[in-house]
């Protein structure tokens, strides 16, 4: 009898466990979530950085074709204008693309849906220091714990096709 009583209340101890650690496991998937959309704030902004080169290339173009060069010297060559802008308007538009992935990211951590693509784009992350790596970093801690898989698994279940 006594053994019985002690095996009844283990099991509801072991349950208590069980709801805390869903719960902790959603609270720290919802707090990643939110600093997924702050970093992918972040990237979006730094993702314009680029586009001075594109405005330097620009102004090489138009100095190149519309221009007159003072006595003894040379205008830069056109060509490198074109580098210029070019270079400029494809990293703004990877950096404007891997912050919209950094959003995805996010909302399918809060969603739990996508795994696969979370843990993927927290390994990317982590090549952004300082902000992408610590949140990278615990991302790839948080989504490897068995109790979170769990929670994907049971969201992308219950989720109507």
């Amino acid at each position: 009898m006594c053994w019985r009583s002690w095996s009844i209340a283990g099991s509801s101890r072991n349950r208590l466990a069980s709801v805390k650690s869903v719960d902790r496991d959603t609270e720290q998937l919802n707090l990643l979530a939110i600093f997924h959309y702050v970093v992918a704030g972040l990237a979006a902004l730094f993702s314009f950085f680029p586009l001075i080169y594109t405005t330097v290339g620009v102004v090489f173009i138009f100095a190149a074709r519309h221009g007159t060069a003072k006595p003894g010297e040379e205008l830069p060559p056109e060509f490198l204008g074109w580098i210029f802008a070019v270079l400029g308007l494809v990293l703004f538009v990877i950096g404007i693309a891997i912050a919209i992935c950094i959003l995805i990211a996010g909302r399918s951590l809060a969603l739990r849906k996508r795994y696969s693509f979370a843990i993927v784009i927290a390994c990317i992350e982590c090549l952004f220091v300082p902000f992408g790596t610590i949140l990278g970093v615990f991302t790839i801690v948080a989504l490897s714990r068995e109790s979170v898989r769990a929670l994907f698994s049971k969201a992308t279940a219950q989720a109507p096709c």
